[in-house]
């Protein structure tokens, strides 16, 4: 009985500890005016598929015609595409692939960006969309640029020889976007972003595509960027980039030809569907 009183009081210094320490002096709860801050939602996309089988075969084969005829080896080797260097395939990935046909080569590339917000006030999306927006931007091609395709910084010199029209500085897809030169009598091509085709020899190409602009009905937001290149005495080089963002992914697909000979003009129409019908099929397999 003589320890009864002592383990009373040790219970009632550990209840008026455990009070004294979630109340201040005047009895209150410490925690109760604590903000707190609810993190912004994570994106869509947690991984990013393998590039080099994003594409199947018989759609390679469309576009890389002059693969069809190669040998049996060859052919596997052009389907099987070249994986672009990356350090964490969760993160960004890609794949290119070219062939030579007896009257073009055609090529292909893919990139794939999986954009990851470190800001918890940033939502994984927000973060993907301002991404998007400076590819947008580079292409001439947002809200408080004009339409068509911006004028493009030529690394060969050749376009201080031409018009002279300022140079916009490419951004990281500087391959996609080296764009068209100035035509031989020094003016500028269809001011619209058209493709003219114009070469010695030629008044228009087969089939005149639009020119760039954005897209309504590919993924949350895309554009598509036209890039006819006329490249002097030799054939013509014509590049189509499709550009799209669908949750925290941004993907872009290039699709070039160049004709085997000079009085050859690619046609950018059918550069341009197949290009956008690719970037549909990419939107379609990330969302399965």
């Amino acid at each position: 009985m003589a320890y009864v009183p002592g383990v009373a009081l040790l219970a009632a210094l550990a209840v008026g500890c455990s009070a004294g320490a979630d109340s201040d002096a005047n009895g209150t709860d410490s925690k109760a005016g604590t903000p707190t801050v609810t993190p912004a939602p994570p994106g869509k996309y947690l991984t990013l598929p393998a590039p080099c089988r994003a594409v199947p075969r018989s759609t390679l084969k469309d576009l890389l015609p002059g693969a069809a005829e190669l040998p049996g080896d060859q052919q596997d080797k052009v389907f099987r595409g070249s994986a672009a260097v990356t350090y964490d395939t969760d993160r960004k990935v890609g794949c290119s692939w070219k062939a030579d046909g007896p009257n073009a080569t055609r090529s292909l590339s893919i990139d794939l960006e999986r954009v990851v917000s470190y800001d918890p006030a940033v939502s994984d999306d927000d973060r993907a969309d301002t991404v998007y927006a400076k590819k947008e931007k580079a292409a001439g091609l947002s809200a408080s640029a004009p339409p068509g395709p911006p004028d493009e910084k030529d690394k060969k010199g050749e376009a201080s020889e031409g018009s002279g029209k300022a140079k916009d500085p490419a951004d990281g897809d500087a391959d996609a976007t080296d764009s068209a030169d100035p035509s031989p009598s020094g003016s500028d091509n269809a001011s619209s972003g058209e493709s003219t085709g114009g070469t010695p020899g030629n008044s228009s190409s087969p089939e005149e595509a639009l020119p760039s602009r954005i897209l309504d009905d590919l993924g949350d937001a895309a554009f598509l960027q036209d890039l006819p290149k006329k490249a002097g005495s030799t054939a013509q080089h014509h590049t189509v980039s499709v550009v799209f963002r669908t949750s925290n992914v941004v993907v872009t697909v290039r699709y070039a030809e160049q004709p085997a000979l000079v009085t050859q003009v690619p046609d950018g129409k059918e550069l341009q569907e197949k290009a956008q019908a690719l970037a549909r099929k990419l939107a379609e397999t990330l969302s399965e």
